[in-house]
């Protein structure tokens, strides 16, 4: 029988002091819950494949295992060589840590702000579907509920109808870092204005159109069907579509920087059609091409700034940057876990509104 009152966390490689930070911020949320972190260690052999050993029993608890896909700063030796950690990685090690669980806890829960194969949630001709398998194989190991942060198409849960699947958008600590970081951002029709980089988008960017009652544009983006280079398609069309942005201030939300092109693109774009200043608010921020494109579009006033969550990994370069601005989910997070546990409907913190509101309202 499932114990209410005492939770355990299992942190896998790079999730250490998120895990501790939940703990924390469980002891402010729920002082009456015991929540404990348990370690899982996984030595790899020589030749690359490893296992997965528990620190301590986890029978009869609430478990939820914290992984970071995205924590590509990671070494293992395989053979005579020293390799990185991929997803992959990631993800297997994941799957070891919930067979070493070995069916003993009452619960097992995956938190993995960074959904893995996130962005191959969909078949285009002979494509393989990475994500819906990887939900389908933690189902049938028995996890019973999987949480993640702002999901490239939320509707690969249909891939597991009979497991939980929560996405969180981190909507509301965007607007507070925003509104922490820049106080004189006036929000109305008037002075800020809201701007999807692509179709794609457009559903993540209305809800902060909504939430702030202002106007919202797009860009229309498409991509070749044959021309593919550095693992992604060349973009053919890009063109606006919206309302006046001559001065005003922009606001860009994106669920990931990965090259970083096309946000910046639409940055410059913006720029072109008068904005006054332009913020990118990014739930994971990887810079698969370096910071120096990021820099220099700072330097020449392209981007004010780039909010980033703490969702995944980030590099110490990027933390030292002028134009970072670090947002928090991890409060978000323990308020999740404690919902779970406890049985409360989540429906409150997924839906951020009041939130949203009461942070203007307080002004």
């Amino acid at each position: 029988m499932k114990n209410n009152n005492d939770v355990v966390l299992i942190p896998l490689k790079g999730m250490e002091d998120f895990a501790n930070m939940i703990k924390n911020y469980m002891i402010e949320i729920a002082p009456n819950l015991e929540c404990r972190i348990i370690s899982v260690e996984i030595p790899r052999f020589a030749t690359g494949d490893a296992k997965a050993v528990l620190q301590n029993s986890v029978r009869g608890k609430d478990v939820f295992v914290l992984v970071d896909v995205g924590f590509y700063d990671c070494e293992f030796r395989l053979f005579d060589k020293q390799s990185y950690m991929s997803p992959d990685d990631h993800f297997q090690d994941l799957v070891r840590a919930i067979s070493a669980i070995g069916g003993k806890a009452a619960r097992v829960n995956v938190v993995s702000p960074l959904l893995y194969a996130a962005r191959q949630d969909r078949r285009f001709a002979r494509e393989s579907l990475d994500c819906a398998v990887a939900l389908q194989h933690l189902e049938s190991i028995g996890v019973a509920n999987v949480m993640a942060f702002d999901v490239h198409d939320d509707r690969v849960m249909n891939a597991t109808p009979f497991m939980g699947f929560d996405k969180l958008m981190p909507t509301y600590q965007m607007i507070k870092a925003l509104r922490k970081n820049f106080p004189d951002i006036i929000y109305d029709e008037n002075h800020l204005a809201v701007v999807s980089p692509d179709f794609g988008g457009i559903s993540r960017n209305y809800i902060y159109a909504n939430e702030l009652n202002i106007d919202m544009g797009v860009f229309y983006k498409r991509r070749s069907t044959s021309k593919f280079k550095d693992g992604k398609y060349d973009v053919e069309v890009h063109k606006y579509i919206g309302p006046e942005l001559d001065g005003l201030d922009v606001l860009i939300a994106d669920d990931i920087i990965a090259s970083g092109d096309t946000i910046l693109d639409t940055a410059k774009k913006v720029k072109e059609y008068g904005a006054k200043r332009v913020f990118l608010a990014v739930t994971f921020g990887f810079f698969t091409n370096g910071l120096d494109g990021f820099s220099e579009a700072y330097k020449n006033g392209i981007i004010d700034a780039v909010l980033i969550t703490n969702a995944t990994y980030r590099r110490p370069e990027l933390l030292a940057c002028e134009w970072y601005k670090e947002v928090d989910i991890i409060k978000y997070t323990a308020y999740y876990i404690y919902c779970v546990t406890t049985g409360e409907s989540i429906a409150a913190i997924i839906d951020s509104h009041q939130r949203i509101q009461s942070l203007f309202e307080g002004n």
